[in-house]
């Protein structure tokens, strides 16, 4: 409820903004948890994401193994000796796995650690501004 100096100025006294503080902290104190929680989220499914690549990576490599080397070995059979034809068919599909499992931990990278960076910086932002160590604001 304003009192008569703030009906007349139309501005807040001192007071009124003093009591203002509490809350103001309170909302912005939940806004970085927030912040802090969604930013963890988007880190940690990409991190899903890369290690679902790197053991389907994995998978494959065995998979592949199996059915592919008895008929890669079988056709270069033909034209190399066999022995020759299993480590051609073994290099190719070391390579293949090799690739995905690269893949995979690149993509598994960008989520770890998951920490909420952004949001601990804007936390950092924000209590140099309350001490009035702020000098630009980045945001």
């Amino acid at each position: 409820m304003p009192d008569g100096d703030e009906e007349r100025t139309g501005r807040p006294r001192l007071t009124s903004l003093l009591r203002s503080i509490p809350d103001l902290v309170r909302r912005l104190i939940r806004d970085e948890v927030r912040s802090a929680r969604d930013e963890l989220t988007g880190k940690l499914k990409a991190a899903g994401v890369g290690a679902g690549l790197t053991v389907g990576g994995g998978i494959l490599a065995l998979f592949a193994l199996g059915a592919l080397v008895t008929a890669a070995i079988d056709g270069l059979d033909l034209v190399v000796p066999r022995w020759l034809a299993a480590l051609i068919v073994a290099g190719a599909l070391l390579l293949l796995a090799a690739t995905l499992v690269i893949v995979g931990v690149r993509r598994l990278r960008t989520g770890v650690p998951p920490l909420p960076t952004d949001s601990l910086a804007s936390v950092k932002e924000d209590i140099l501004a309350v001490k009035g160590t702020l000098r630009t604001p980045s945001r």
